[in-house]
């Protein structure tokens, strides 16, 4: 048999065929295998293939031959990923507000090419990415990777910090620049967070990263980091609704029975539980960031969870709500 003109690629074209033409569901012969391979100039004799398929085992990857009746095929078993995790990688840049539009059907893409023909045709089925709303910062990803490398040489960083105006444009916050001290970064709200230490205000605070521009590491190391190892993530991404800061405060909420799955999913499953002052309320008491979001988020709970202490926390919210009331006309 005459050798084709790609032969010294004879073995990367099988292993593209094999992860991309076949899985569990879908399986080729030997015949099939070589016809595959003469499309891409490249010739193979039944035991020259069978030491190729054992090189690809070798390589990592998980070569299956079976025989089907009269007939032996072979598919690759399992894969870096299956079929479920790549879904999922799938709906989670679908739904992430940080990742621009244009990036999600390009990261989608490189996504399906991690699965066979065939599997490929499931997930782009899902893709629904047209119209979400979006970040339309497309330097994020180097933003995010900015940051990264700041954390990992000890850095301080200088950047921009943006708003939106009336006109839809986005503006500097501040004439000045932001010193910050980059320690982590989180995923919240459907945004993507850097959680820094501000060594002038001898504070932790956090920054949308899509709102980040012109980012510059310093040669400055980092401060912070006695105030940081005190520092619980997870317990201030509970206390901050949306993300919006304010001054921490210890408030007793009581609620009705059936919203005690809304008061675990909001502030986890360690919260105290409590009877309540009437019959099928319960208390609990929790640390929170005071702020319009939290007070916006109580107001969405209607009349089945209502502030019981401090009582300057109930008068701030009752004022919130006269405010409310006043703005449509109420009062």
């Amino acid at each position: 048999m005459p050798k084709g003109t790609n032969q010294k690629l004879k073995l990367y074209y099988l292993s593209q065929i094999m992860t991309q033409k076949t899985d569990d569901e879908h399986m080729l012969t030997l015949p099939e295998i070589q016809e595959h391979l003469l499309a891409y100039d490249v010739t193979a004799d039944r035991k020259s293939l069978y030491d190729d398929m054992e090189a690809l085992r070798v390589l990592g990857i998980d070569v299956i031959g079976e025989k089907v009746g009269r007939n032996y095929y072979y598919h690759v078993g399992s894969k870096q990923f299956d079929i479920a995790e790549l879904k999922l990688l799938v709906d989670a840049i679908q739904s992430s507000k940080f990742i621009t539009e244009k990036k999600s059907n390009e990261l989608i893409k490189k996504i399906t090419g991690l699965a066979s023909e065939y599997e490929a045709s499931q997930l782009k089925r899902t893709v629904t990415v047209q119209g979400r709303v979006k970040t339309m910062n497309e330097s994020i990803y180097y933003i995010v990777d900015d940051i990264h490398r700041a954390i990992a040489e000890n850095k301080q960083i200088r950047f921009e910090y943006m708003k939106w105006t009336t006109d839809k444009k986005l503006v500097p916050r501040r004439d000045e620049p932001y010193v910050m001290s980059p320690w982590a970064l989180t995923w919240d709200d459907e945004n993507y967070y850097l959680i820094a230490y501000d060594e002038t205000g001898d504070m932790i605070r956090h920054f949308r990263v899509d709102k980040m521009k012109q980012i510059e590491l310093l040669n400055v190391k980092r401060a912070g980091k006695e105030r940081f190892r005190e520092f619980d993530l997870a317990e201030y991404s509970k206390m901050s609704f949306g993300m919006f800061a304010g001054e921490k405060t210890r408030i007793k909420l009581e609620f009705k029975d059936e919203m005690v799955g809304v008061m675990i999913d909001r502030f986890g499953k360690d919260i105290p539980i409590r009877p309540g002052s009437k019959t099928g309320w319960s208390e609990t008491s929790v640390d929170v960031a005071l702020s319009n979001q939290f007070f916006g988020w109580l107001f969405g709970l209607g009349s089945g969870v209502r502030i019981v202490s401090p009582q300057d926390v109930v008068d701030q919210y009752t004022n919130e709500l006269s405010l409310i009331a006043e703005i449509y006309g109420m009062k």
